[in-house]
């Protein structure tokens, strides 16, 4: 297990739908394998989510030349429905995700430890770039 970064990274967007398709399309592998790539060189073939606190997650991301991959993958701690998820990733970083709903939009506000490997600035570039292509799949489908 690495070293503990006590920084924290937050990332977020608006959404343009009702907390319950943001939810759906945020919580559920056959949308999760549409948006969860940070470039247009990977992808997520796979994805397998049990959303409830003890369950597993588990997204599988590659580069789509076939070069590199990895699991993406941790246990739930706190799941409330169309307000909150919270998990603990396999290396013991902790994310938390916040659903917040305003009628027809819903802010997404995802809160995470950064690694210690890679610049902090990278990693919150990625997680934005992995929501804001949540935000544009969801608004599009």
């Amino acid at each position: 297990m690495e070293k503990r970064n006590p920084e924290r990274v937050t990332v977020q967007a608006v959404i343009q739908a009702p907390v319950e398709k943001v939810w759906k399309y945020w919580s559920e592998p056959e949308h999760i394998t549409k948006w969860n790539q940070a470039t247009e060189q990977w992808h997520a073939p796979w994805a397998e989510n049990d959303l409830r606190a003890g369950g597993r997650f588990v997204t599988r991301m590659e580069a789509k030349d076939g070069s590199m991959g990895f699991d993406f993958s941790g246990t739930y701690d706190v799941v409330n429905m169309h307000e909150e998820i919270a998990y603990t990733l396999d290396d013991g970083r902790t994310v938390n995700i916040r659903f917040i709903a305003r009628g027809n939009e819903t802010e997404v506000i995802e809160t995470f430890d950064a690694e210690g490997t890679n610049p902090v600035e990278l990693q919150r570039a990625g997680w934005q770039a992995i929501m804001d292509n949540f935000k544009t799949y969801t608004e599009t489908h």
